[in-house]
């Protein structure tokens, strides 16, 4: 019971210090810059995570064999960056981003299993939607601070203005595609929802959300939870009802304070309104997409390599044409350019087990009868679903501070359908520890340690050696910046390799 207060009061402590470095950095203390400084700190995260994680779950006895079996496909698709990267060791920071994903991905894994072996999912869920509504509502009220200065000083363009705090205007989107499906928990599970002050603060932020939304023309975003949203309303049936009840009145608030705010206060202050048109096109994504395309062809159904992307010579006359990019916007067809087509399928193998899963864990739930679990587990699940449908067309996960928020609602889904696979036996007699059991635990956690300690300090080299790059780029290059890894994403280039 110790080790669980101790284990949510962590939680709080990283969820509360996350959300400030990703929606707050403009009033935080900076290292290197808001964007180098929130990687640096999920760096730590899932460092972190996974060292205390490999630790903790060593020293459980697990339920079955049934459990080890069903993590097969997660740490097969965590394994497969680094293993895929083996050929290219020779290339510059080959092991940077390879070993970002796979300690990301692994960070989430074991992040829910120590939840769901403390049996603290739904505490933790609680925490986290608490907090992060508490920080929408904050944030969107100081964006309507810069909205209203907008305002006095004759600025019609607010899209300029808003979503602020952020190197670019679409890492906010990749949040709120992660937040807003989980919002309306915030009043439909723990104690906090029967406080009406709560529900309205809840409502205001949300709906606030909605309005930069519409204000961005946040195409991803809006696609990603649809979709999200409608496969958790199907999938979950009438029992969903209360949780898309507070979605949808959340959504009409946002229009309702759009059209006020965007539409009738603008015609009255400046006597014409200007809105963002909602692009129908590729958003010149398409040449893009033809190249990572062409990229995954190449040696198939292996990749070109990490980071291949801002070293090959280029394949097709479309990309050379045109604007380029640190990434093609889209991490799917990026993974299989740089890493193959072999990570993809590891990749829909595990979607295809979390799916079962989820269907198992719903049909449970409803024998059950239990109607906070479905609300729950309909929310995070329409969440992760967003997101990784917005991955499609975005840097949903490669954005610091959208993978950030995205650890926390990975681990709090992965503990949500796989909680009673994981099940821990007690220990009969003497709650020692053997020590046979106490060494194989020290030495798991100290090989992750080594190991997360070998990829920091690449990480940490790689930032070096880009911040010297960096003048030269801007000096000689005369290109704009391309974020990727680092706000400095075009590095390494062809003439650095």
């Amino acid at each position: 019971m110790k080790a669980s207060r101790i284990t949510l009061a962590l939680t709080g402590c990283a969820v509360t210090l996350s959300l400030l470095a990703v929606l707050f950095a403009d009033f935080l203390p900076t290292y290197a810059g808001s964007y180098a400084d929130q990687r640096y700190l999920l760096v730590g995260l899932i460092g972190v995570v996974s060292v205390a994680g490999t630790m903790f779950i060593a020293t459980q006895r697990l339920a079955s064999k049934k459990a080890m079996f069903a993590l097969l496909p997660a740490f097969s698709f965590v394994l497969a960056f680094p293993v895929l990267s083996i050929p290219f060791l020779e290339q510059l920071y080959a092991f940077v981003e390879p070993g970002l994903y796979s300690f990301y991905f692994a960070a989430a894994v074991l992040g829910g299993l120590v939840l769901m072996a403390q049996g603290m999912v739904n505490r933790y869920l609680e925490i986290f939607v608490s907090v992060a509504a508490a920080a929408c509502f904050l944030y969107g009220v100081m964006s309507v601070n810069v909205y209203l200065f907008a305002l006095v000083d004759g600025y019609a363009d607010l899209s300029d203005l808003i979503p602020w705090g952020f190197v670019n205007i679409r890492y906010w989107s990749h949040v709120a595609t992660w937040l807003l499906p989980i919002l309306p928990l915030a009043v439909l599970v723990g104690p906090l929802g029967k406080f009406r002050l709560w529900r309205t603060i809840v409502a205001t932020g949300a709906g606030l959300w909605w309005w930069i939304i519409f204000l961005s023309t946040s195409r991803g975003t809006i696609l990603g939870i649809t979709i999200g949203v409608v496969f958790a309303a199907l999938f979950f049936g009438r029992q969903s009802w209360p949780w898309l009840r507070r979605f949808l009145i959340y959504l009409l608030i946002g229009v309702a304070i759009w059209f006020v705010l965007s539409v009738l206060v603008p015609s009255l202050f400046f006597g014409e309104t200007e809105l963002r048109s909602v692009r129908v096109d590729s958003a010149g994504r398409a040449p893009l997409f033809m190249e990572a395309w062409q990229m995954s062809l190449q040696h198939f159904p292996l990749g070109m390599g990490p980071q291949s992307w801002l070293t090959h010579d280029l394949l097709t006359q479309a990309y050379s044409e045109n604007s380029k990019y640190g990434h093609p916007h889209n991490m799917y067809l990026m993974w299989a350019a740089e890493y193959g087509w072999l990570l993809i399928l590891l990749f829909l193998l595990l979607a295809l087990q979390l799916t079962v899963q989820l269907w198992r864990r719903r049909t449970a739930l409803l024998a059950e009868g239990d109607t906070e679990g479905i609300l729950m587990l309909a929310g995070v699940a329409a969440s992760v679903i967003s997101a990784f449908i917005h991955a499609g067309a975005s840097a949903v996960f490669i954005a610091p501070g959208s993978m950030l928020v995205g650890l926390f609602v990975l681990a709090g889904f992965w503990a949500l359908i796989f909680s009673p696979l994981f099940s821990v036996k007690q220990r009969n007699g003497s709650n020692l520890m053997l020590p046979k059991k106490l060494v194989s635990a020290i030495s798991s956690a100290a090989l992750v340690l080594i190991l997360w300690l070998l990829w920091a300090a690449q990480v940490h080299t790689y930032y070096l050696g880009m911040k010297s790059d960096e003048i030269y780029y801007h000096e000689h290059m005369n290109e704009r910046t391309l974020p990727r890894f680092w706000f400095h994403g075009n590095f390494p280039r062809p003439d650095t390799r």
